[in-house]
């Protein structure tokens, strides 16, 4: 079986031999060389180790420092990062921004925050058991999603609230050849709070160059009572300008569910599968949580959508007024669109997340 990215995917590969070295950077091994780890003497752990010394969980995790950046990783190439796992304080899951920075590029590829990059955009647990993605208690987020590079890699965070932030992390990588098909991964995080009014929420503003997309993640907050998806998504492919090539039929149809995902009846049916899900359903509480806010994936694993020139995708967001019309909806709406596609990409200016990263 062909992977989505070009990397060969499939339970054989674990008997095939082959000259990669696995690399894991961590807060024990910040370099990830080899023979380097648990050498720490000093770090979060060193009072709960001091009477055992070196080598015991003396630097488990780090301090990220308000309003600053912090390198997780500076790798040199070739290779490809295939496992990603974190955790940290469940507040700060919005106010946290990954980058990742392809062979020494100066914009990144991947601009999300933490907390959506791993399908849980609204800083409560929603459990995640999807083939790259798996979120579980409590908070440990993980990524599968392969990650090749030819010359380096560079992985920052930067914390954006007033107050420190405790992150644990592991970055597991191969260093190996790198195929000539092999496209980079890239992600993209949009927000609009409200929506305006007839707009349509923008998942990939333009993606210039030849890829496939692989996987959408939406925080999504209704403002309106009744249903709220039937809105249409739309893949404009390759000069499409005023019609799309691809379009859904409806918000809970594009995440693989159906009939406003009601099961049972009068309820939201959660569900979590290997491609796609309604991962979470936040119910109003009476008092200061008023709306209702869903998490959804879908991974175009099987299915990738590929282009040669151009991506641009939306979303509509409708319900339902009088009469059996629609209601263009104006909801909060933020999503993660990843692809693959090969360098340069398109820069693309980030959200101002100041004004857009804050769950309220």
């Amino acid at each position: 079986m062909t992977n989505f990215n070009g990397f060969g995917m499939g339970l054989g590969r674990l008997s095939l031999l082959s000259c990669a070295e696995t690399r894991s950077i961590s807060a024990e091994n910040p370099t990830g060389e080899k023979g380097k780890g648990a050498m720490a003497t000093t770090g979060t752990g060193e009072h709960c180790a001091r009477e055992l010394g070196v080598g015991w969980k003396v630097s488990p995790s780090i301090r990220l420092e308000p309003g600053k950046v912090t390198v997780l990783a500076e790798i040199s190439g070739p290779g490809v990062i295939q496992h990603i796992w974190m955790t940290c304080g469940a507040a700060a899951w919005r106010s946290l921004v990954l980058r990742f920075y392809w062979d020494d590029e100066e914009q990144p590829s991947i601009a999300v925050p933490y907390g959506d990059f791993f399908c849980n955009g609204w800083c409560s647990l929603a459990p995640v058991s999807s083939l790259p993605i798996a979120a579980n208690p409590n908070g440990g987020f993980n990524s599968y999603w392969e990650m090749p590079f030819r010359k380096a890699a560079r992985i920052t965070i930067e914390n954006l609230s007033a107050e420190p932030v405790t992150l644990y992390y592991q970055i597991t990588y191969a260093l190996t050849a790198v195929p000539d098909s092999a496209a980079y991964f890239h992600a993209e995080w949009r927000r609009n709070n409200p929506l305006p009014y007839k707009d349509v929420h923008t998942l990939v503003s333009k993606a210039v160059g030849q890829g496939h997309y692989v996987g959408t993640y939406m925080a999504w907050g209704v403002n309106n009572n009744n249903w709220w998806g039937e809105g249409e998504i739309k893949f404009y492919i390759d000069g499409d300008q005023e019609y799309p090539t691809i379009c859904g039929t409806g918000t809970e149809d594009y995440f693989g569910g159906a009939w406003n995902f009601e099961y049972p009846k009068g309820e939201y049916g959660q569900y979590s599968t290997p491609f796609l899900g309604l991962c979470q359903v936040i119910k109003p509480d009476g008092l200061y949580r008023s709306q209702q806010r869903f998490g959804m994936y879908r991974w175009h694993i099987m299915d990738p959508i590929r282009f040669t020139k151009d991506l641009h995708v939306t979303i509509q967001a409708l319900g339902w007024r009088s009469g059996r019309r629609y209601l263009p909806l104006q909801d909060d709406i933020a999503s993660t669109a990843f692809w693959y596609q090969t360098e340069p990409h398109h820069h693309v200016q980030e959200t101002l997340y100041s004004d857009h990263l804050e769950v309220i």
